[in-house]
């Protein structure tokens, strides 16, 4: 019992306003718990495992689903289901599965403490995590991060980043971004706009503080009409500017930032192409981006991809992996 409860503990607490979802996971409507813990149970006690029923039953239902089938899993062969899965699987199809017995905010936390554990750091994990997820999102992953590892999240980004690309991670985890607001100040937006300018290309060397308190504390709506405004004053757009006046992780971090409040979706449409193209495609990101996104943008993620590449996601897929780990990620993208 102890992964099940470790993994399936409370569903998410909403905090603030949403974002609006594009799911390609939605509830089934013909989910019965015992009987697809039965169908689980026999895939894996078939001699070589039954990989396609897994996939099959895992894939096609959502996170408080898959938990209700552990535990009748667990209610039936009086054993924890996470652990069955284990041992039965391996490789990337075992990834992807297990991912999928987290929700999407114990699956995040899991990854940022993957990527901050043992020797080195995964910058690329930690920048696309908490760049892209909205407020409500960071403040879940932060009580569900203490829950699962009983350590705060700030202070082990703390421990394992510095100087000011430190200083944006932390100012992001404190979750300080209001809400949307129906009313739209036009000074405040001239105000930010202007001061992005005068802190960065305007002067020598960047004013890297105020970047980071207007891109942490304001809300993206607003946000996206300072980068319109921010046009009047610079002979660069503000993804030119961040090019220009900083590199490394924090020019990784502020263009992610920009790319999220422009269009989050095509954000990762990019990533997810770029990481299949990369020799030896990056399998580590574009499971990621799946399982974290399946059930809440990943069918608008598609859609961008196909716009912007010409190509459906699944064909690019289906071009760039292979095996049980190609059908799972195919399932999980669903039809097009």
């Amino acid at each position: 019992m102890a992964l099940v409860s470790e993994f399936l503990g409370q569903l998410a607490l909403n905090t603030g306003i949403p974002e609006p979802t594009f799911p390609t996971v939605v509830p089934a409507l013909d989910c019965d718990p015992d009987r697809d813990a039965a169908r689980i149970e026999t895939a894996i006690k078939t001699k070589g495992v039954d990989e396609q029923t897994i996939i099959d039953v895992l894939t096609k239902r959502t996170y408080t689903q898959r938990r209700d089938i552990a535990f009748a899993y667990e209610r039936r062969a009086k054993k924890d289901m996470i652990t069955a899965l284990k041992s039965a699987l391996s490789g990337s199809l075992e990834t992807v599965i297990l991912g999928l017995m987290k929700s999407t905010a114990q699956y995040d936390a899991s990854e940022i403490r993957g990527s901050i554990k043992g020797l080195g750091t995964d910058e690329e994990t930690l920048i696309e995590i908490l760049c892209s997820r909205s407020n409500p999102e960071l403040v879940e992953i932060k009580r569900v991060y203490k829950e699962l590892f009983k350590k705060e999240l700030e202070k082990d980004v703390a421990g394992d980043t510095s100087g000011n690309f430190a200083k944006l991670l932390l100012a992001l985890a404190q979750a300080k971004r209001p809400d949307p607001s129906s009313i739209v100040d036009y000074e405040k937006i001239d105000e930010d706009a202007r001061a992005l300018y005068d802190a960065g290309v305007k002067r020598k060397g960047t004013d890297v503080a105020t970047w980071i308190s207007i891109m942490t504390e304001r809300s993206v709506p607003h946000l996206q009409k300072v980068f319109e405004r921010y046009k009047s004053y610079s002979p660069y757009d503000m993804q030119e500017s961040i090019r220009k006046e900083v590199k490394g992780d924090l020019e990784k971090s502020f263009l992610t930032l920009v790319q999220c409040f422009e269009n989050k979706q095509l954000y990762f449409a990019n990533k997810l192409g770029d990481a299949m193209k990369s020799k030896g495609a990056k399998e580590n990101v574009v499971t990621r981006i799946i399982v974290s996104r399946c059930e809440v943008d990943l069918k608008k993620i598609c859609s961008e991809f196909k716009t912007h590449s010409g190509q459906s996601l699944s064909k690019t897929i289906a071009e760039h992996t292979k095996g049980d780990y190609q059908k799972v990620l195919l399932s999980l993208c669903g039809e097009e």
